[in-house]
């Protein structure tokens, strides 16, 4: 059974960082691109980033410059640094074994707020 656990949510103010981190269980981690999505209050899930197993990396609109997907195999870990975080940024983050999310974990809410 594939599970997908996240972490390291906050409530944070704008321009600043955090580091979400995923931990992936029941499938061969290391073979699979794994993906952020987010999905703010009243939106649908957003894809974020993509990393591949190796490491290569892809952000998508706003997250572009801004986040960072990055992966420890040997951990089973999935991570994404967020600097200069915007209001906009905003939602429940999820991690997740597909890019439409239907496989995905719990969720860790970022807020980004004054």
């Amino acid at each position: 059974e594939v599970q997908l656990v996240e972490s390291g949510g906050a409530l944070v103010q704008p321009g600043g960082s955090l580091r979400l981190s995923c931990v992936a269980s029941g499938f061969t981690f290391s073979q699979y691109a794994m993906f952020w999505l987010r999905q703010a209050p009243g939106k649908g899930l957003e894809l974020v980033s993509t990393i591949s197993p190796n490491g290569d990396t892809w952000n998508v609109g706003s997250a572009k410059g801004r986040f960072t997907a990055s992966r420890d195999n040997a951990k089973n870990t999935l991570y994404l640094q967020l600097n200069n975080l915007e209001i906009e940024d905003t939602a429940t983050y999820y991690c997740a074994k597909d890019s439409s999310g239907r496989q995905r974990g719990q969720g860790t809410q970022i807020t980004v707020s004054s």
